[in-house]
């Protein structure tokens, strides 16, 4: 019930506990971003959109769409300061039912299964860039158990606290920061220049208009993905109303700015033909910069980025199970927390699905099927600006999104073509997503019943 103060327990356990900084929130959401998707999408790309300026506008559009997620999220996280993500905003805007729709896909595979292939990613190119070690075991054998070790070192250290989840966050972070723009400013300063214009043509307007650029333009929305990272630690966020907005609006220019610079330098010292159609670009690219040697040190810089991506997720997915526990009776088990507010039950079962994931290899699968379903989470998320801003007008905003109403509806546009390429291209998959999602609501059924008295407690915290 609420105390005297009219905070519910749990929200004064998330006061209380507040310990991450603006550094660490922006750090989270960098981190989640960059991830494996920047690395490899140039080769699809260019295999349909020969100019170099309608390739670089790919991520420019690409970056300011997330940038307008971004805001439109700063808003809801400012009026609705609780942790979940879209599990608490779609709950408080539109119904319960609504927000554990969200929340049931973020608890079970919306987050283990990514990790799980930034895991195996990590295995592959770690054997690629150190092909010597454990030389004598299959390759494959060698990228399972590299993953899992990645995915359960990391889970140690979340488990043992936010201090020490945060400089790990924050260290991993820096250095792959760093290490990219050391990446970028070599090549332009050692790289071989290639025949290539990044100033527009009249050709590029029919390019930026094609279908290719359209197609291209929804994976590159999955390259920034995570830029609504921290809206799922609000709970353990120093002042959110104040660092949020700022955090998530710095993470995605940084990440902006990474990502137009880092396909700069792939196009400006290696062929296109040389690129399009090929997965692992940053190995192409660092051969042709740095020599033979370029593509183990570009599968080296792969790695060190996943390690911050997986650090990422592992932290923020099992904070989606701890709020939804802590409002259905029966997961409240989830709810759990140690002294320092780790929510351990929710990351031993996050860490417990992805090894499963990684045995059984099925994670790719996985995200094909769920990408929908994360999409209308997100849409529904950002329309819920606009719906907040017509039924609860009274309500406290400590930020308002920068040139409403166009901000959220540039991303609306830009997602609900997301929505239909999905549809359309992956109509099972896209299916089978929202089929995911409908059966949570029997699960809701199910977790929702209590006691009389408990169900009135749980009601009367909601409403704090």
């Amino acid at each position: 019930m609420p105390d005297q103060t009219g905070t519910a327990p749990g929200d004064q356990r998330s006061i209380d506990l507040a310990k991450v900084s603006a550094v660490t929130a922006t750090a989270i959401a960098v981190a989640d971003m960059i991830g494996i998707g920047v690395f490899t999408s140039l080769g699809f790309q260019a295999r349909g959109i020969p100019s170099a300026f309608s390739l670089i506008m790919l991520w420019v559009v690409g970056g300011i769409t997330a940038l307008c997620g971004a805001l439109s999220y700063a808003e809801l996280a400012a009026a609705l300061p609780r942790s979940g993500g879209e599990y608490n905003f779609l709950s408080r805007i539109y119904h319960p039912a609504v927000g554990f729709l969200a929340g049931w896909i973020s608890a079970t595979v919306g987050f283990a299964a990514p990790i799980a292939v930034a895991a195996m990613a990590f295995g592959t190119y770690f054997v690629g860039a150190f092909p010597d070690l454990l030389a004598g075991l299959p390759a494959a054998t060698r990228e399972l158990a590299l993953g899992l070790a990645l995915a359960w070192t990391v889970s140690l250290v979340h488990l043992s606290g936010l201090r020490q989840s945060s400089l790990f966050q924050n260290v991993s972070t820096a250095i792959k920061v760093v290490l990219i723009a050391g990446f970028i400013g070599a090549g332009f300063a050692f790289g071989t220049p290639q025949p290539i214009s990044f100033a527009p043509s009249a050709q590029d307007l029919g390019y930026i208009l094609s279908a290719p650029f359209a197609i291209s333009l929804v994976f590159v929305m999955y390259s920034y993905s995570g830029w609504n990272a921290a809206t799922y630690i609000i709970g353990e966020v120093r002042d959110p109303e104040r660092t949020l907005p700022r955090s998530l609006l710095t993470a995605t220019l940084v990440v902006l700015t990474l990502y137009v610079a880092l396909n700069a330098v792939f196009l400006y010292t290696t062929p296109i033909a040389k690129m399009a159609g090929q997965l692992n670009v940053a190995q192409i690219a660092g051969a042709h910069i740095f020599g033979e040697a370029g593509g183990r040190l570009a599968a080296a810089l792969i790695c060190i980025g996943l390690v911050s991506a997986v650090s990422a997720m592992v932290w923020i997915g099992p904070r989606v199970t701890m709020v939804i526990g802590e409002d259905l009776p029966g997961l409240r088990f989830f709810a759990r927390t140690t002294r320092a507010g780790v929510p351990t039950p929710a990351i031993l079962f996050q860490l417990a699905v992805i090894t499963v994931l990684l045995f059984t290899q099925s994670f790719e699968a996985v995200i094909d099927y769920i990408q929908f379903s994360l999409t209308v989470c997100t849409f529904l998320a950002v329309l819920g600006v606009i719906v907040l801003r017509w039924t609860q007008p009274e309500l406290k905003r400590p930020y308002r999104v920068w040139a409403y109403p166009l901000t959220p509806v540039v991303f609306l546009l830009v997602t609900g073509f997301m929505m239909y390429y999905l549809i359309t291209h992956r109509p099972l998959q896209s299916l089978a997503g929202v089929l995911t999602m409908l059966a949570g609501l029997v699960v809701f059924a199910v977790s929702r019943r209590a006691a009389p008295g408990q169900a009135a407690a749980l009601s009367s915290a909601r409403k704090t």
